[in-house]
């Protein structure tokens, strides 16, 4: 089982950055897409960045120019640059990530989030 631990969350005040990052571990043969999800009090969860393999990113609408997502595939780590931040950024952030089990099964895996808190 491939377990995602989140860190990097946090109280800032509204223009400020913060860089959330995400390890998996467990028996990891190969990990396709990496990504950040939001879930804010009463809202459902919804996309916020993903990267595959290859270095291609996705973003949100909300977040483009702001976040930027990045990688590091030596140590299976995504992290999130978040810049210029809102108070409508103010959510629980889950990291994402779908790949191969050294038994070549597939997997996805939800971290337990780190909680974003942008105060005006």
């Amino acid at each position: 089982q491939v377990q995602l631990v989140e860190s990097g969350g946090g109280l800032v005040q509204a223009g400020g950055s913060l860089r959330p990052s995400c390890a998996a571990s467990g028996n990891i043969f190969t990990i396709n897409t990496m990504g950040w999800y939001r879930q804010a009090p009463g809202k459902q969860r919804e996309l916020v960045a993903v990267i595959i393999s290859g270095g291609s990113t996705k973003y949100a609408d909300y977040v483009k120019g702001r976040f930027t997502i990045s990688r590091d595939n030596a140590k299976n780590s995504v992290y999130l640059e978040m810049n210029s931040l809102k108070p409508e950024d103010t959510a629980v952030y889950y990291c994402n990530s779908e790949g191969l089990n050294v038994d070549l099964t597939i997997f996805g895996s939800w971290g337990h989030g780190t909680q974003v808190t942008v105060s005006s």
